[in-house]
């Protein structure tokens, strides 16, 4: 197996050589970024596996950087940021990113974080490849191309996040089957969240909005169930 491949972006020097220098340790391989714009560049360069972003660089915005990284590039990305809101941390969340650490971290969690989400990504290809069948089919419209991580509705691609993705992915391999918020933000997120469970709600709402875009009222097919949480009703063919 290959060594995974990080990218640290962040325009302080003592934490980026610290995240360099530990990293490197742990046997993976390390680029670095200064700034959004040296991050952006490297991300559509190297393909990392895994970006470390922090949310207050110099020249752009953080959230924006992690949007398009999540959205556009299909990348894992774990927030760095000296804030201690919640709003920060749970913001970031939404925009697609798949944890969070704040300044000052213990390098040792750092570590434990990172391996955390790759377990979890192989948990869910693990997950893809036993529910067989490359391609599955939600309703008439709605295709999802597991190999690709990508959705169609009516020949149309669907730009859905990391996490859109992984959601809609769960509930069509359960479909019919309820599950609570909290379910699903074990099963998909994969650790305890720092807000509340309305992350939940609005990736629905965006997954939604997207297939209804593409394709008139495809949104339903996430229903919801009042006093409960949601499931997947369509009928799901491989």
């Amino acid at each position: 197996m290959r060594p995974k491949q990080l990218l640290i972006i962040e325009d302080e020097d003592a934490i980026r050589d610290l995240l360099n220098y530990s990293l490197a340790k742990e046997g993976f391989i390390i680029r670095c970024a200064a700034t959004g714009a040296e991050g952006l560049k490297a991300a559509e360069v190297e393909r990392p596996d895994l970006v470390l972003l922090d949310l207050m660089l110099p020249d752009v915005s953080g959230f924006d950087l992690c949007r398009r990284l999540s959205a556009e590039r299909k990348i894992p990305v774990i927030m760095i940021t000296a804030k201690s809101e919640m709003v920060d941390k749970v913001l970031g969340m939404e925009l697609g990113a798949d944890d969070y650490i704040t300044k000052p971290f213990d390098i040792r969690e750092v570590i434990a974080r990172i391996r955390a989400i790759f377990r979890r990504i192989e948990q869910i290809s693990q997950s893809m490849v036993s529910h067989s069948g490359k391609v599955l089919h939600l309703g008439a419209h709605v295709e999802i191309r597991k190999d690709e991580r990508e959705v169609w509705s009516r020949g149309v691609k669907v730009e859905l996040t990391n996490k859109e993705f992984e959601l809609l992915l769960y509930l069509s391999e359960h479909s019919r089957k309820v599950f609570t918020r909290g379910e699903l933000l074990d099963k998909v997120w994969g650790f305890e969240f720092p807000g509340d469970t309305r992350t939940v709600d609005l990736h629905v709402q965006r997954i939604r909005k997207k297939l209804d875009a593409g394709s008139g009222a495809a949104g339903s097919v996430i229903e919801t169930v009042f006093g409960v949480g949601y499931r997947l009703d369509a009928e799901v063919r491989l």
